[in-house]
Order: structure tokens, then C-alpha cells, then sequence
């Protein structure tokens, strides 16, 4: 592992804390200026007359919840089955989105940016892993590998030596030459090689799963970024002769005349090219990127001075082509554009580099809680294996026990029970071709126990991540303090509410108001059909309702004048229809029918008032609780650390 990786990993799991300044105590707990600076940033949107009124304002609501939450916790809401069943339901929802580790995210993030601000000209030369004949011959491939070396190193000519050696097909035509790539083009393990081979020279040796690759860096240029672009393509059939192939020829060069004479490009593909995918669609391609198709394809493409030009026609190993440049989108240069970096982060998790993003949790997990194997002897826990799945005589397994311990995970255990039960579901190779070495099953099912560890403990690692089920869970509690302190409570008791009525009766008063029907529809035009109908007989909007019950809500009852849609402050008549309005971000509309308007102010009765009393009744309720509480958690702010906020 890279020290600099290391050192990443440790910064990020045991870096300096910076100092704290405690903002209020409420009882024996105390509440940091960064937690609710944190808090007020996020969930702090009501204008204020001041930065000093706004921050007091929500200081004080942020007390409140913190003696909520204590409360909560002292009642023991938090081990209500309801309230664990639901941050557990929220977690298996939102973690998925926070497995991706932010450091690694925005490391790769950055190395695909700068990688893809060049293109690089790639030469390749590959030795297989398999004879002419398909077997796997290591010995022989071994000799090529080293003659090949041996080669470059006097200083022959890396693409003779393709054209002579390489076990790519293409290389016999090519010498190895397989133009631009650029980030994404190859796989992870061999971009990171070309980008970090210098111009002129050659790379390492690089082993993959079918043989071995070396790859030169035969230049450089400024990215050219994507292409949208039509194409003909007369195929060649397989095992053409020369005949058909001139045939070809000369009809790519007709087609070409009369494109040049101004037959439409699309009209052309449609009718001749046998790419069939993008004939139907008048020759149109999805964007090219370089290092998609064909070196011989993108050097006459990308030769393309403008948009609407097209080429002469070309050969190459699928037939004759000819192309037309629609439009160029240019490479983003500007490190940070959020639109491109959600693209390269959609490629980064779908791409084989995410392996790397994997290894960094393996890492993590190990420095923290830390991972340790245990003293077993491979061979012993091998041939223990094989007794267990294969019946074979245990050997020198014999003395393993089922609770031996395999490795360590912090203080969990993985026995050897564990490993059975791994090994008995996931030993066979997923291509069907056998069973996987005991040493890279053991591998393998550590790294799964320790990403499985960094999933049971997410929060230990990810402060984003922890940070939003405490609200979460923060956020459950409060809404149970809430309902059974205050809203189960104020529902039942009649009396109370009446009582508060009659003490506040001047308060609860009608401003102008009127009796009227408020139609809400599902979207504009079912609201023109709606307001025709009403408008032609008001007194049946019960049965308008009952016709449109799955587009329509129809509410009765009385409002204020400011509560009708588009009356625009004007007086309402008794009988009018207000003109539907309508909803520009869904697209919904409402629109009212007045019955009899009340131009003056008039006294609500309980009834009509009751709402308004009821959530009086519950700030009553609330405030007490909040008293009682201050009382059990006396509250001190610090207001030399706030003052500091507020500057």
C-alpha cells in the first residue's frame, strides 16, 4: 500500500480535531458553536432582520429540540421498537449513497479530470497466455515475454517489434499502432500504465487475465473531447473476394458524388449503410469518444474541419466508410464544473478503478478497529476444509475445531465455522471453470468481512453519514416528545380548549370572508373541463366531484378572502367563478365557486375556530413542557462564544 495512501487514511481517521468552544450547556451536557452553526446553516432559511436576531431566533428553537431530544431519551422513546424499526429502515435506505467513500470518490474524481484534459497516441504490443492452438503454455509464453524484452531493450523499434511479435491480430497490420485513448478508453490497470509511461518510452510489463501487455507512449495532444457524427458504412462480407470488395469501392465513390452533388446525408445512410443500428436513425451515432472505434475511422472523423463536412471515403478492416461531422463537444476544461463531475463520478462507480475504492475501505478497516489473523496454519485450515467439503481424510487438520479462529476484526471473531459456511457458497469460480485456490478464497472472504464491518459501521467512518441518521434518529424522538406530550393530549380535552377559547374569544375572529367551494384538479386542462361544467351549474359541484373523484378534491367550507385562488385582492360576489390558476412546477390548478360573501369582520364560533385554538392550546402545552424542562437542564449560554457568531 502506497505511504501516501496510508497517510491519507490515517489523517482522515485520527486527524487533529480542531478546538471547540462550547456555545450552551443544558445540564450536565454541552453543545459546541460548530454543531449549531452546522445546524443553523442547514435548516435556517426564515429571513431575519439581522444576522444577530436570526441566529438568537434560532438559538433558541435549537435549545428546545436538545431538551426535546434529553427528554426523549429519558423517558426511553429511543428503545421503542417503533423508533428502532424506523432508523433501521432509514439506513438500509440512504447507505448505499454513502458507501462511496468521499475522500476516494473525490481522489479518482480528480485523477479522471486531469487524465482527461489529454489524449495520448498508444502503441501495444500483447503475448498470450495461450499456444496457437488455445492451451496455456507458460513456458512458452515466459520465452516470448523475455525475448520481446530483450528486444526493446537493445533499442529495436517498439512498433517492428509489435508487427513481428505482438499475439494481437491487429498488430500484423497496424504494428501495435491503436491510436488516441483517453481516460475510460482501456481498463483501469492499463490507463493508469499508459498515463504514466512517459512520450517516447515504453511501459512495464503489465499481467492480465489472458497474457501480458506493453504499451508505448508515442505523443501527446490537448483532449478533442466527443463527436456526434453520421456515417455509411457499406460492410465487406466475410470471405469477400476481390471482385465484391472493388464492388465496394465504386459504390462508395458514387455515393459519395452524390453527396457532393447535395443528396441529404441521412436520406443516403438510410437507404445503403449497412450499420444497421444507426441507418434507421439517417446514419446518426452516439457521441464518439477517442479510443472507440477504429485508429484509421477516428483519424479521418477527427480530421473533420466543421460541422455539416464530410470525408472522401475510407477502408478500413469493416468495409468502406464515409462520415459526416454533426457537432463537436469540447472537453470541459474547468476543474470543479459540478455537471462534469457527476458524469465522471456515473463512469467512476460503473468502471473497474471503483476496485480501488474497495481496497481503501480494506485499509481503513484496518488501521481502525484493525485486523488480525489468527494462528492457525494454512495447510492445517486447508486440509480441514477439504474433509469438510470434500470428505477427504483431514490430515494435518485433524485437531481443527469448528471455534478456532480464523482472523479478527477488532473484538469480532471469525471462526472456522464462518469460513466453512463461506467457503461452501462461494468456492466455485464464477466462469463455471473450477474451484478458487483456498488462499484467494480466504482473501476474498476476508476482504468481504471487513466491507461488511465498514457497512455495520459506517458511522465510525463517515461523518456525513453519521451526522444525517443522528438527525434522523434526533428528528423520531422530537416527534415523539411531540405526540405524546403534547398532540395526544390537546385532541381529548374539550374543556381545556373551550376554556382557552372563551379566554382569547377577540382573537379568533372571521377577517372578510365568504362560503365557497375550492376546486383543486390534477393538472390545467381537466381544470377547464371542471370549470366548464361548474360554470354552467354551481349547485352540482357535488356530482362534478363524484365524476372526477380521481382528479378532483372539491373542498366546502369558509374562508377568508385571501384564501380564494385568483381573486388578486378583489372583492368577491356572491356566484362568481374564479379563472383556474395554475401551478407552474406541477402543473396542478384550482380554481373557487363563491357562494355568500361576508364583507365584514365577525366572531368565529368554537367550531370554526377550533384549529386556531387547538394549535394555541399546543404552544400552552408546549411551553410548560419546555419551562419543566429548563428546570431539570438549566440552560447557560456562553455569550462571548456567541458573540462570536454573530460577528
Amino acid at each position: 500500500m502506497n505511504k501516501k495512501w496510508l497517510a491519507l487514511i490515517a489523517i482522515s481517521l485520527f486527524g487533529l480535531q480542531a478546538s471547540s468552544q462550547t456555545l450552551f450547556t443544558y445540564g450536565k451536557y454541552a453543545v459546541d458553536a460548530g454543531e449549531f452553526m452546522r445546524a443553523y446553516n442547514k435548516n435556517n432559511a426564515q429571513p431575519a432582520t439581522s444576522k444577530e436576531a436570526g441566529i438568537r431566533e434560532y438559538l433558541n428553537l435549537y435549545i428546545n429540540s436538545r431538551l426535546k431530544i434529553r427528554h426523549a431519551y429519558d423517558k426511553g422513546f429511543d428503545t421503542l421498537p417503533n423508533v428502532k424499526n424506523e432508523v433501521v429502515a432509514f439506513r438500509s435506505q440512504v447507505i448505499d449513497n454513502y458507501m462511496t467513500d468521499p475522500e476516494i470518490l473525490k481522489r479518482l474524481t480528480t485523477e479522471a479530470f486531469d487524465r482527461s484534459q489529454k489524449d495520448i497516441h498508444v502503441a501495444h504490443i500483447f503475448i498470450s497466455f495461450r499456444n496457437p492452438e488455445g492451451r496455456a503454455d507458460s513456458a512458452e509464453t515466459s520465452r516470448k515475454l523475455a525475448a520481446v524484452l530483450a528486444r526493446l531493450k537493445k533499442g529495436e523499434d517498439f512498433e517492428k517489434v509489435a508487427e513481428e511479435s505482438s499475439e494481437d491480430p491487429s498488430a500484423k497490420y497496424n504494428r501495435g499502432d491503436i491510436g488516441y485513448i483517453t481516460v475510460f478508453t482501456l481498463p483501469y490497470e492499463m490507463e493508469n500504465l499508459v498515463y504514466g509511461t512517459p512520450v517516447n518510452s515504453y511501459s512495464t510489463v503489465l499481467k492480465s487475465k489472458t497474457g501480458y501487455h506493453i504499451f508505448k507512449n508515442l505523443g501527446e495532444r490537448k483532449a478533442v473531447g466527443k463527436i456526434k457524427a453520421q456515417q455509411i458504412l457499406l460492410a465487406i462480407p466475410p470471405n469477400a473476394d476481390e471482385s465484391t470488395k472493388a464492388n465496394l469501392g465504386r459504390l462508395a465513390d458514387s455515393l459519395y458524388k452524390r453527396l457532393q452533388a447535395g443528396d441529404p446525408f441521412g436520406k443516403m445512410a438510410n437507404e445503403f449503410s449497412n450499420d444497421y443500428i444507426s441507418a434507421v436513425n439517417g446514419g446518426t451515432m452516439p457521441d464518439i469518444s477517442v479510443g472507440q472505434y477504429d485508429p484509421v475511422f477516428e483519424q479521418h472523423l477527427w480530421g473533420l474541419p466543421k460541422d455539416g463536412a464530410f470525408s472522401t471515403p475510407f477502408q478500413t478492416s469493416h468495409g468502406w466508410h464515409i462520415v459526416k461531422r454533426i457537432s463537436l463537444k469540447p472537453v470541459v476544461t474547468t476543474a470543479g464544473d459540478a455537471n462534469n463531475e457527476e458524469e465522471l463520478q456515473q463512469r467512476i462507480t460503473t468502471d473497474g478503478r471503483w476496485k480501488t475504492s474497495k481496497e481503501y475501505v480494506y485499509q481503513k478497516v484496518k488501521l481502525k478497529p484493525g485486523f488480525r489473523r489468527g494462528k492457525l496454519p494454512a495447510d492445517q485450515l486447508f486440509a480441514y476444509t477439504d474433509s469438510v467439503l470434500d470428505a477427504k481424510p483431514a490430515g494435518v487438520g485433524r485437531n481443527i475445531k469448528g471455534s478456532d479462529v480464523v482472523f479478527n476484526i477488532g473484538d469480532s471473531a471469525y471462526r472456522v465455522s464462518d469460513w466453512i459456511f463461506y467457503s461452501q457458497a462461494y468456492r466455485y469460480k464464477s466462469d463455471g471453470s473450477g474451484i478458487k485456490p483456498y488462499a484467494d478464497l480466504l482473501d476474498e472472504y476476508s476482504n468481504v468481512a471487513m466491507y461488511n464491518y465498514y457497512h455495520d459501521h459506517l458511522e465510525e467512518y463517515n461523518p456525513v453519514f453519521r451526522s444525517q441518521m443522528n438527525e434522523f434518529a434526533e428528528g423520531n424522538l422530537i416527534f415523539e416528545v411531540m405526540q405524546e406530550e403534547i398532540w395526544n393530549k390537546d385532541q381529548s380535552d374539550t374543556l381545556a380548549l373551550k376554556a382557552l377559547y372563551e379566554k382569547n374569544k377577540a382573537k379568533y375572529t372571521w377577517k372578510e370572508s365568504a362560503d365557497g367551494v375550492i376546486f383543486f384538479c390534477a393538472d390545467k386542462a381537466i381544470a377547464s373541463t371542471i370549470y366548464d361544467e361548474i360554470k354552467k351549474n354551481p349547485l352540482s359541484w357535488r356530482s362534478v366531484q363524484d365524476k372526477y373523484s380521481e382528479k378532483l378534491i372539491a373542498d366546502s367550507a369558509r374562508y377568508e378572502w385571501t384564501q380564494f385562488p385568483n381573486l388578486n385582492n378583489a372583492a368577491p360576489t356572491a356566484g362568481q367563478i374564479t379563472n383556474p390558476l395554475v401551478n407552474d412546477n406541477d402543473n396542478t390548478a384550482s380554481f373557487a365557486w363563491i357562494a355568500k360573501v361576508y364583507p365584514d369582520p365577525a366572531p368565529r364560533s368554537f367550531a370554526e375556530a377550533r384549529s386556531q385554538v387547538v394549535n394555541d392550546y399546543q404552544a400552552v402545552i408546549e411551553s410548560k413542557l419546555i419551562e419543566e424542562l429548563k428546570k431539570k437542564y438549566p440552560v447557560k449560554v456562553n455569550e462571548k462564544v456567541l458573540a462570536t457568531l454573530i460577528k
